[in-house]
């Protein structure tokens, strides 16, 4: 590898680096039931809050929240990923880099 290469190689980590703790101040949030459950998650997709309104929490009906749970939770991951693609798009020229969205 000449040091051209080499340059190249730590200008695009340094890139890299800066991108990943903008991600990690971007927030994203989703929110299903009219709010009834609300998750806030950040652009590395780690879950940051979780917020269930006591209306949907039925003891007799728990499946209902699980459903409820699962459907923001993957509603903000999907936010979340678009976020990081949209992030680090420019930095890989649209190669699909894995480990990096």
């Amino acid at each position: 590898m000449n040091l051209s290469n080499l340059n190249q190689a730590r200008e695009l980590k340094a890139k890299l680096d800066k991108a990943q703790q903008e991600l990690s101040n971007t927030v994203v949030e989703a929110s299903v039931a009219k709010g009834a459950v609300k998750v806030t998650m950040d652009g590395q997709q780690k879950v940051k809050s979780v917020q269930i309104s006591p209306g949907v929490m039925n003891p007799e009906k728990p499946e209902k929240l699980e459903e409820l749970v699962a459907k923001a939770l993957n509603e903000a991951l999907a936010k979340s990923q678009k976020a990081a693609a949209k992030q680090l798009r420019g930095l890989t020229g649209g190669l699909k880099i894995p480990g990096l969205f």
